[in-house]
């Protein structure tokens, strides 16, 4: 437990790298932060130090543009962040019972393009640069606003950052539960348990 809450604690940091260099916009674990917290926090209740690590994070990179660049994220921005970290918790939750490499690879995966969607479809309806149309949606997932870097750049770092941690995360957790002879991810062969042979019936003769 400790070591998964000083993970979250990293992940929630590594967030705010794009306020000290803007190069790395959206290189962070957003999805991942849940995702991981839900497929690892065995109590529940843990799941709420996920939700307020994010929303702490939040609190501060919207202040960090609102002094630099005079923008705030207007309050629909932030109910689809919401609901984004609500699915990434469901789908960790999903996870938790169905472990595998495979299935925390999509889950991770699934996390990401759900953010991606439904962030940028949120800014589409809620920005009036958008043109409120189907090439104006498909604007906003792919060019973005002309003065900033495409949509679908964001979406590589995005993507990039959620599918390290993920890996990341997982990786410690399972090599630490294999090192105290709990059940892991890292245990690649399964002990197969000998086939009980029929018991043999007497004939009488």
């Amino acid at each position: 437990m400790p070591v998964a809450l000083l993970l979250i604690l990293l992940a929630t940091l590594y967030r705010l790298l794009p306020t000290v260099d803007m190069g790395l916009s959206n290189i962070s674990p957003v999805m991942a932060i849940a995702f991981c917290g839900a497929v690892y926090f065995r109590d529940k209740r843990m799941w709420v130090i996920s939700f307020v690590a994010l929303a702490l994070s939040d609190i501060y990179i919207n202040w960090f543009y609102a002094r630099e660049y005079g923008y705030t994220w207007p309050a629909s921005g932030t109910i689809a962040r919401t609901a984004c970290f609500a699915l990434a918790l469901l789908i960790g939750a999903w996870v938790a019972k169905r472990k595998s490499w495979l299935n925390l690879l999509s889950g991770g995966l699934l996390g990401a393009i759900a953010f991606y969607i439904v962030t940028n479809t949120q800014s589409w309806a809620a920005d009036p640069f958008y043109a409120k149309t189907l090439a104006g949606w498909w604007q906003a997932l792919t060019i973005g606003h002309p003065e900033y870097p495409p949509t679908v750049y964001f979406f590589r770092n995005t993507l990039f950052g959620d599918l390290m941690f993920t890996g990341l995360f997982a990786g410690i957790m399972e090599w630490m539960a294999q090192r105290k002879g709990e059940p892991s991810l890292l245990d690649t062969e399964e002990e197969e348990e000998p086939e009980e042979q029929p018991a043999e019936v007497k004939v009488k003769e």
